[in-house]
């Protein structure tokens, strides 16, 4: 089974449909300036591009002439040429492909438009010009083409590479200006509203044809042979088989063999085992045959160590798949000293978004195989009805976990994450639960909640800062509980995580004092253990997996006991401490432990 990250075929054949996107914009112009040039709508442009000249004003005419300027001729061919040199000097890699799509769009479009003016004659709009007109028809805008090659092409890159709030902030802003273009063409009297609209569609039609072609071949290993490493070296990769398909799959194995993994172990999830029996891969040397699949419980920092141990043998543990394999992964190798690298190919991928992975599976593994490897805390719960396992991302009781339990799976299929955003607004309504929480065996807190969530990470889809101050190395857990009051409620609390997020406010300092938020409706705990009593069984979600309900759950830090590769520099921080990584051993990193644990000593 592929999924979306598998492109089929030979895509290139995509360029040979622009010369019939031409013909059709061609044969559209003519049906505009022929049999249907005297019914609606297009019998009213001429009334919409006088409405326009009467109403202009000096404000709205100098902005629309700026607005043009960015859309000219020189100016689209010089910003054009700068992002083909930056995206071929300035990345460490360079990105022949997107280069390649970026220039061939503007090309394509500005071809295709200079073709169909040569079949279609109309002319401009039969008000004051605000600009000299050019020789060319009309139909179709040629502004607008330009613009919508250039500025949604850069908005396509920008879609593949940024995260959170600044990937929405960014794309949203480019695909504003072939907007506003389109505005000012028609507000300067150079075109009629049809002349734009053939502009849009025929830039649109050229990005999506020239991107199947290109961009689908940007995403395999393109790039230049990494140095080759000395020694073979060894990997066991976990794979959801249902969302990591069988390209994603091959691109997997090849960035892995030029890293020096020559010798890989490949294993799939199953409902029974989500980590795809890993416990027995990672095995010491010295296990014997009477024992070839060892429970799946390391020792971790707080467990005595056992002092026969075995070395494990594996040099790296690679997952792909999403939060939930990575978490039943990470509760296996966390404290054997194994390190991980993520692929993500799940729905929400939360642990990849909090640690800037690139959203793109295959290049997130060659980007953080090219990092380091850094030590990242892991949360260890337990309650009633749960066996003791780990957790990376977060833990939760109340209305996230009914919404993770009661999201559709083939809405999630077909939506992503969106699905659990339906399945929450099923539960806006839920009542209220009583709980008791107690910060690092201090006094029980009593109070009342929608939900209460642990975490590890702090932010979800979209960058939405749920836990602002969690870091994954800080040494610490934090804590949410959630009580919106009503209508009035639930949007102080939506507006105040929305202002938090990246470059808002800074954060007050982690601590295991409450603090409350949104007029009261969000409040605030940090701390290394946390103990959460529910008056009744409550429905509980780990990583986005379901629980089953109960009315215990404790949660334990344990710092710096899993090992994450992740790209250079490494941009994880925490007030409280943080993990260091030095390069050394035979895998060329190595956590320095002694290092993370001082500085949380200190920080305190």
């Amino acid at each position: 089974m592929t999924n979306a990250h598998d492109v089929g075929g030979r895509p290139g054949r995509a360029l040979l449909l622009l010369p019939v996107q031409a013909a059709l914009v061609a044969v559209l112009g003519l049906l505009v300036t022929g049999p249907l040039a005297e019914h609606l709508p297009l019998s009213a442009e001429d009334g919409v591009n006088r409405a326009l000249a009467v109403h202009r004003t000096p404000s709205a005419t100098w902005l629309t002439d700026w607005l043009s300027l960015v859309a000219d001729t020189q100016t689209v061919i010089g910003l054009t040429l700068l992002c083909v040199l930056g995206l071929l000097l300035l990345p460490r890699v360079p990105r022949w492909w997107e280069a390649g799509f970026l220039a061939v769009s503007v090309a394509a479009q500005s071809a295709i438009f200079l073709l169909v003016t040569i079949v279609v004659e109309r002319d401009r709009p039969d008000v004051p010009h605000l600009d000299g007109a050019p020789p060319t028809s009309s139909f179709p805008s040629g502004h607008v083409g330009a613009s919508v090659a250039l500025y949604g092409g850069l908005a396509v890159l920008a879609a593949r590479h940024l995260r959170g709030l600044w990937r929405n902030l960014v794309v949203g802003l480019l695909l504003l200006v072939p907007l506003a273009v389109a505005f000012s063409r028609l507000y300067r009297g150079m075109h009629h509203p049809s002349d734009v609209v053939a502009g849009i569609l025929n830039g649109a039609c050229t990005l999506l044809l020239v991107g199947s072609a290109l961009l689908s071949n940007a995403r395999k290993d393109e790039t230049a042979p990494e140095p080759a490493v000395l020694g073979a070296r060894r990997a066991v990769v976990v794979r959801h088989p249902h969302a990591c398909g069988d390209e994603t799959t091959a691109r997997v194995r090849a960035v892995l063999h030029r890293h020096g993994y020559t010798e890989q172990r490949w294993t799939d999830t199953t409902p029974e085992d989500p980590s795809g029996a890993l416990a027995a891969h990672v095995a010491g040397r010295n296990a014997g045959p009477a024992d070839p699949v060892a429970p799946a419980d390391p020792v971790g920092p707080t467990d005595p160590v056992d002092p026969v141990t075995p070395v494990p043998s594996v040099d790296l543990v690679v997952v792909c798949g999403g939060d939930g394999t990575v978490r039943a992964c990470a509760d296996v190798v966390a404290g054997t000293g194994v390190p991980l690298a993520i692929v993500p190919c799940g729905t929400g991928n939360l642990l990849a978004r909090n640690l800037e992975l690139p959203t793109e599976p295959v290049a997130a593994l060659r980007e953080s195989l090219s990092g380091r490897a850094v030590g990242l805390d892991v949360g260890r719960i337990r309650g009633d009805g749960l066996a003791p396992t780990r957790f990376a991302v977060m833990a939760g009781a109340g209305f996230d976990a009914a919404m993770v339990r009661d999201a559709s799976p083939r809405l999630k299929e077909r939506l992503g994450w969106a699905a659990y955003v339906l399945s929450a607004a099923r539960h806006l309504r839920d009542p209220r639960m009583r709980l008791s929480i107690r910060l690092d065996g201090g006094v029980p807190l009593e109070r009342r909640a929608r939900m209460v969530v642990i975490g590890n990470v702090g932010a979800l889809q979209g960058g939405l800062p749920l836990l602002p101050e969690a870091r994954p190395d800080s040494g610490r857990l934090e804590v949410v509980l959630l009580d919106p009051r009503g209508v009035t409620g639930w949007l102080a609390a939506a507006g105040y995580l929305v202002s938090r997020v990246p470059g808002g406010r800074a954060p007050h300092a982690s601590g295991a004092r409450e603090r409350t938020a949104a007029h009261g409706a969000l409040e605030y705990f940090g701390a290394e253990r946390v103990d959460l009593r529910f008056a009744r069984p409550q429905p509980r979600e780990l990583d986005g997996d379901v629980l089953p309900s109960g009315t215990r759950l404790t949660a334990e830090v344990e710092p710096g006991a899993l090992r994450v590769y992740l790209p250079a520099p490494v941009r994880i921080g925490a007030p409280a401490g943080s993990g260091k990584a030095e390069q050394g051993g035979k895998d060329g990193t190595e956590v320095e432990e002694h290092g993370h644990r001082d500085a949380r000593t200190a920080a305190r």
